[in-house]
């Protein structure tokens, strides 16, 4: 009994997303039937639709996990904030008006005109999108990676799942600016790869990544050390939602550029990355009031190696292509990794404390 209670209750955290998924495949059934008039180019928007939302789904686990990681330390009034206007703004925002600008900005146009181009001529605003890539994979890669570093090179971290390599990181924390470091060898290794016009838009990118992962750090901390004088409302809030808005728009670089390999309709591509957004918005809520993050020791170990391995595939998606069927699968195997080694320590754990009991008990006969 309690079994199907707990399987209905985590369905519950779904409903919404089911709901958006229903309401956002008729309506790319519909947009096929209308641009095409054929049952099987109604079929094929849907199937599109469809494939769009897993790969957004696929990609976004470890975004799921690392949003809940955050939420957990926010007040009330400001997860629900990030829940409700910031899937707005990852919605709407990136998957519409992220695409929309980069049109506008490289193409040198008005929006109206991008929206137009959109809609008209999908070939050139796909191939306008594609020409991009370089400085947004840059871009994304970068911020993420810091990310990623961040989290490892933390001389207070003491849990480790890959030990050898965590207790080294951790260790070496100490040293000011380690991973920022890092980060600039390893670009600097990758600009050598480019051309030379390549290179210099590749630094370039890849500094204003760096800058403004750490303006949101500066935001976060000055926020966080006026915490005595700001309402209870706000404490600590703000810097976390900026945080965590800028981190969704690095997770959907990748799925955005990588959507125009299946359909070059900007309206398909928002409709099957919208469905999967809401997934990952109720992945989140799940994580957070389940409290699966402190059940699953090492699921968030897994989420960010995850998200090192994805800035790295960035990094590399500016020489060579990558499919992002296998940036998602690899995401999910790593978590999927996490998880079972998880489940391992904690059936350890109960057997340890079983083993105990029974020696007390031996001791007490």
């Amino acid at each position: 009994m309690t079994g199907g209670s707990t399987q209905t209750s985590s369905l519950g955290y779904f409903k919404w997303a089911f709901i958006v998924t229903g309401a956002g495949l008729l309506l790319g059934a519909w947009l096929g039937w209308q641009s095409t008039g054929t049952l099987g180019g109604m079929m094929t928007v849907f199937f599109i639709c469809t494939v769009l939302a897993v790969l957004e789904i696929s990609l976004s686990f470890d975004n799921a996990i690392v949003n809940a990681n955050k939420l957990k330390d926010m007040t009330p009034v400001w997860q629900q904030r990030f829940l409700t206007w910031g899937i707005l703004i990852a919605v709407f925002g990136m998957r519409i008006v992220f695409p929309l600008l980069i049109v506008v900005i490289a193409a040198s146009i008005g929006p109206i005109e991008a929206v137009i181009l959109a809609a008209t001529q999908p070939e050139e605003y796909s191939r306008i999108m594609h020409e991009a890539h370089l400085p947004i994979a840059a871009f994304g890669g970068t911020f993420l990676m810091m990310v990623g570093l961040t989290y490892f090179f933390d001389h207070e971290k003491d849990v480790h799942w890959i030990a050898w390599l965590e207790s080294r990181m951790a260790r070496f924390a100490t040293i000011k600016g380690v991973e920022i470091a890092f980060v600039l060898a390893l670009i600097l290794g990758f600009s050598k790869l480019l051309e030379a016009d390549e290179a210099v838009v590749f630094v370039h990118a890849c500094v204003y990544g760096l800058l403004t992962f750490l303006a949101v750090e500066v935001v976060g901390g000055l926020l966080d050390a006026s915490q005595q004088t700001m309402s209870a409302a706000a404490k600590g809030g703000f810097g976390a939602f900026l945080y965590l808005e800028v981190l969704d728009a690095s997770f959907s670089f990748d799925g955005v550029i990588g959507a125009f390999a299946l359909t070059q309709n900007l309206f398909i591509i928002a409709i099957g990355l919208g469905i999967g957004a809401m997934y990952v918005r109720s992945m989140t809520i799940m994580l957070v009031e389940k409290k699966t993050l402190s059940e699953y020791r090492y699921l968030e170990h897994g989420a960010f190696y995850a998200i090192l391995i994805l800035s790295v595939v960035m990094y590399f998606q500016t020489l060579v292509h990558i499919p992002e069927v296998i940036t998602g699968l690899g995401g999910a195997g790593l978590i999927g990794l996490s998880l079972w080694s998880s489940v391992r320590h904690n059936r350890r754990e109960m057997e340890q404390v079983e083993d105990d009991t029974r020696g007390r008990r031996r001791v007490e006969a």
